[in-house]
């Protein structure tokens, strides 16, 4: 089973565990792991590319800390206490998230803010060609797995959030002209090369900014590995991970980034080698139905999505050309980063592509 399992901490990303579990020790003194005087034992989940995650564990309790990686902007895409406000926030509203434990500012301790927060077990389901045998996702099973993943995206933009301290998320109007503007700033920032539809796709953008379609709590890295499956019902979602991104904005730029991720086996093969992976086994939505689906559940207009199709691949780009800048400039050693380049060129090429044709499917 796809059960994530931490490994060995990274070399240069290692946590300091004297001052940690001080810290711990100080700060959870009422927990039963810190009776037990059991040895605090650190690790590190490999997946991901952004925030940097541990697993944290004394005795019989299991732990997941999250920090910036190095190099990052502390204040604006890794801002810990913003995760941990909304994680906070979302507890009464939404249970399908880990629980939060504690949120540290004290620098003194690991050097930057981090958080702590309930580990969630069950399957989380990897980019990759095909299932493992050992996971029983059949056709008929990731059919159910996508009619789930659109239900559970329209329930979270459902949520009544007025009523929780997540409504100081929001900011008065004009949500999808500031998302443009500001990535586009972020892509200025993190350039490195020049890449011919990337450029355009960004004119484009900011020239053809549709009116805000609403507000909702919005995820805006809503994805299959973002998600935790019961290990008995594999079509069943216990948990949403990864909430360092969202914020009360458009849905529609929400769902443009989930179908984003998600790859058809008809779009251009140079970007279905790069990125193909679970979107493409069998009995799983097309990007067509995923919509169709996410439609019925939420009662929302989506005739015309090209424009959140191409921001959601815009933003991606944004994203893996801010991970492959500080890999260039040595902040990690992780050499998954310095492959970004070729996703970000072919991700240029289909939103393009996307805007060129005036569709979503059908690229190839």
């Amino acid at each position: 089973m796809m059960i994530d399992q931490a490994a060995m901490v990274r070399p240069g990303e290692e946590l300091d565990k004297v001052k940690l579990t001080s810290y711990l020790q100080t700060h959870l003194a009422d927990t039963e792991w810190v009776a037990a005087n059991a040895p605090l034992v650190v690790e590190q989940f490999q997946q991901g590319f952004s925030n940097l995650t541990y697993m944290v564990q004394v005795g019989g309790r299991e732990m997941v800390l999250r920090r910036p990686p190095k190099g990052a902007n502390v204040v604006a895409g890794h801002d810990m206490e913003r995760e941990y406000r909304v994680l906070t926030g979302l507890a009464p509203l939404y249970a399908k998230i880990p629980q939060p434990v504690i949120f540290c500012a004290d620098l003194d301790v690991l050097g930057v803010p981090f958080y702590l927060m309930e580990r969630v077990t069950g399957v989380i389901i990897r980019n990759q060609p095909q299932p493992p045998p050992d996971l029983a996702l059949t056709p008929a099973a990731m059919e159910q797995l996508s009619k789930a993943f659109a239900t559970n995206l329209a329930a979270i933009h459902a949520l009544d959030y007025t009523q929780t301290s997540l409504k100081t998320l929001q900011r008065p109007g004009n949500y999808v002209e500031r998302q443009v503007q500001g990535w586009l700033q972020r892509y200025a920032r993190a350039k490195t090369d020049e890449i011919d539809a990337v450029e355009r796709v960004g004119s484009w953008l900011l020239d053809h900014v549709p009116p805000d379609s609403g507000a909702s709590l919005i995820h805006n890295d809503y994805k299959y590995d973002n998600m935790v499956l019961d290990t008995q019902d594999l079509a069943r979602i216990v948990a949403v991970l990864d909430w360092e991104m969202a914020t009360i904005g458009d849905p529609l730029m929400d769902l443009g980034t989930s179908l984003a991720y998600w790859i058809e086996a008809d779009d251009p093969p140079e970007f279905v080698a790069v990125r193909g992976g679970y979107t493409l086994w069998p009995g799983n939505f097309n990007r067509a139905q995923l919509i169709q689906h996410y439609a019925l559940a939420s009662g929302r207009d989506v005739d015309n999505l090209v424009f959140y199709y191409a921001f959601g691949l815009f933003k991606l780009i944004v994203i893996s050309q801010q991970i492959y800048v500080r890999f260039q400039k040595g902040y990690s050693q992780d050499e998954r980063f310095g492959q970004l380049m070729v996703g970000i060129i072919n991700m240029g090429k289909v939103a393009a592509l996307a805007i060129e044709k005036n569709r979503i499917d059908h690229l190839g």
